[in-house]
């Protein structure tokens, strides 16, 4: 048994996803969505990696090696035997239109494909239910087995032979065999021909999706594999937008900071949806957009909350799953996030910038109007109003709150970007009205938030220390990046935050003692100001330093062990690849030089 790494590829359809290793084993996937039930908890199993698991296991294996198809998530598996012998094992979960909605159903589909020799195969699929707590029972059929996961059933479809993946005996495989696994109802059509001709479609959906972006011209291919893995971290059904795929991966071993990452935070989800608009993906905008307006509706004018589950709801109860030891035994295994009792007052920022290019962009099936503007101006009351008041800030500390410079930069941003709506819909009267608390805003940051002792911006209006958001001043047009008062803050950050090519989020003890990692998303905020303030080619060596850590399937997690390299932290984690998708549209060369 090896122990559980994050070399994990990604599958999915903006329903339900899976993460595979590299062997071919689907060790984490949960149903009927991203935040439900585990049924595949390998990852988080400890000793039980055989349950929780849908692994094929090649006799005499002695290699496995994966690429994904060209610019899909359709992952390709092949697995090499000691005789010589080996398959081809391909995974995805369907997607693609019919009958004029998009079909994306609570379904995993595998197939094996002998490549050479006669390669002898074990089926090994092990469902759990109620996180980890039992296995499923399960029942069968001539050609299907039922998997009973609590309250939801699901049924595997197979020309395979049922009896032998029922007695987890090895097989010879003489011809392609398919798998679906999906709701528990009847398949219809022969199986063979069904899912071929889903592959057929799902390929054809993602590659088409991928020709519409607007992408670099250097690291192309790495572009593309954040924006799939971006695209697939948003539940389509309500456009929320999670922040990572994974619960309770911990930052560093043993440091207690596992959190449940399986819910749509309103900050990390404005970074994702500036990022793929960037790449002109207007789908996964359009539809957080309308997410955003069940949000603001249900809130009336009240408190906006740091995160919310992908189906809007405000309480996500935090609770420890008992039956999981969690990763490489790095408990707790935690479901839910206490995180959405605190008060963050970033989020209004984030709430109106998304929300303001609806008034200005005509590409949009769906134009924001008066009736929106009147909506959003009571999210910039709101930013308004608390501004200057204490918030756990954008790094969650759970016992302390100070007035943090990102949140109230945040709030100026909400109202700065709300006269400019303004000014789009003829509002005279209200540009006059937001542009002047935008700039009473940035008076009291200017006033409490710079430190004439130190010379530069400090990370709260409290304390005097600092933290990597600093450097997003610019970002959020704050200031420019050659203002004397950024250049002396990135300057103090750098010297204070910089490990190596790494970067920390900051230095300062929190609630669990003093951060062991680097935040990987900071460490992007560093190459772009690093670019910004005209040290471009120290910027791309450290782009590239970054890239060797990801993973064979070309994404991050959240933190990395600047000491050793390895990734730590949920996965795959918006936030990293945000900033490689930034990153690279800073960095690359024109287009136009090889026109």
């Amino acid at each position: 048994m090896t122990e559980p790494n994050l070399e994990l590829s990604p599958i999915g359809n903006c329903q339900v996803s899976a993460l595979i290793d590299e062997a071919a084993g689907f060790v984490w996937g949960c149903v009927p969505r991203v935040d439900g039930d585990p049924v595949f908890c390998s990852l988080l199993n400890g000793d039980r990696q055989d349950e929780g698991v849908w692994r094929f296991e090649l006799e005499g294996q002695v290699s496995a090696t994966q690429h994904y198809v060209r610019n899909t998530p359709i992952l390709v598996t092949r697995l090499e035997a000691e005789d010589g012998s080996a398959l081809d094992i391909y995974d995805f979960a369907p997607r693609f239109e019919r009958s004029g909605r998009m079909y994306r159903p609570v379904a995993f589909i595998r197939i094996a494909r002998p490549v050479s020799g006669a390669p002898r195969l074990r089926v090994r699929l092990a469902p759990m239910r109620n996180y980890g707590e039992e296995l499923s029972k399960t029942t069968s059929g001539t050609n299907h087995i039922r998997y009973q996961l609590g309250d939801q059933t699901m049924r595997l479809t197979t020309d395979a032979p049922v009896g032998y993946i029922l007695e987890d005996c090895s097989y010879r495989v003489e011809s392609d065999q398919h798998f679906f696994l999906g709701p528990d109802e009847p398949f219809v059509g022969n199986i063979r021909s069904e899912v071929r001709r889903m592959e057929a479609n799902t390929k054809k959906y993602w590659q088409h999706w991928v020709r519409g972006l607007h992408i670099p011209l250097e690291w192309q291919e790495e572009v593309i594999r954040a924006a799939i893995a971006l695209k697939l971290c948003q539940h389509e059904e309500t456009g929320a937008i999670v922040a990572a795929l994974t619960t309770s991966i911990p930052e560093a071993p043993g440091s207690q900071r596992n959190w449940d990452y399986r819910f749509c935070w309103i900050r990390d989800s404005y970074y994702t949806v500036q990022a793929l608009n960037r790449l002109g993906a207007l789908d996964v905008l359009e539809k957080y957009l309308a997410y955003l307006r069940n949000i603001i509706d249900q809130a009336r004018g009240g408190q906006i909350q740091p995160l919310y589950s992908v189906m809007g709801l405000a309480e996500l109860h935090e609770f420890e799953a008992e039956n999981l030891a969690g990763y490489r035994g790095n408990g707790p295994v935690r479901i839910g996030n206490a995180a959405y009792t605190q008060v963050q007052y970033d989020c209004y920022g984030q709430i109106v910038m998304p929300t303001a290019q609806a008034f200005f962009d005509t590409r949009l099936l769906r134009m924001a109007d008066e009736r929106d503007f009147t909506h959003l101006e009571e999210v910039g009351e709101a930013a308004w109003a608390k501004h200057d008041k204490p918030d756990a800030g954008l790094w969650e500390f759970r016992t302390r709150q100070e007035v943090h410079t990102y949140s109230a930069v945040m709030c100026w941003a909400a109202c700065d970007r709300l006269s400019k709506v303004a000014g789009q819909l003829g509002k005279a009267d209200r540009v006059a009205f937001w542009k002047e608390r935008a700039e009473t805003i940035r008076a009291k940051i200017d006033a409490e938030a710079w430190s004439e002792e130190d010379g530069h911006y400090v990370a709260s209006f409290e304390s005097n220390y600092l933290d990597a958001s600093l450097l997003q001043m610019v970002e959020l047009r704050y200031l420019k990046p050659d203002d004397e008062r950024f250049l002396a803050t990135f300057e103090a950050v750098e010297r204070e935050l910089r490990r190596g090519d790494h970067m920390l989020r900051y230095a300062a003890e929190d609630d669990f003692g003093a951060p062991e990692t680097a935040f990987n998303v900071c460490t992007f905020w560093l190459i772009e100001a690093l670019h910004l303030t005209g040290r471009s080619e120290e910027a791309r060596k450290m782009f590239e330093a970054m890239l060797e850590h990801t993973t064979q399937s070309g994404l991050l997690s959240e933190d990395l062990d600047y000491d050793t390299g390895e990734l730590w932290g949920n996965f795959p984690q918006t936030y990293s690849l945000v900033g490689i998708i930034n990153s690279a549209g800073h960095l690359s060369k024109s287009w136009s030089e090889v026109r």
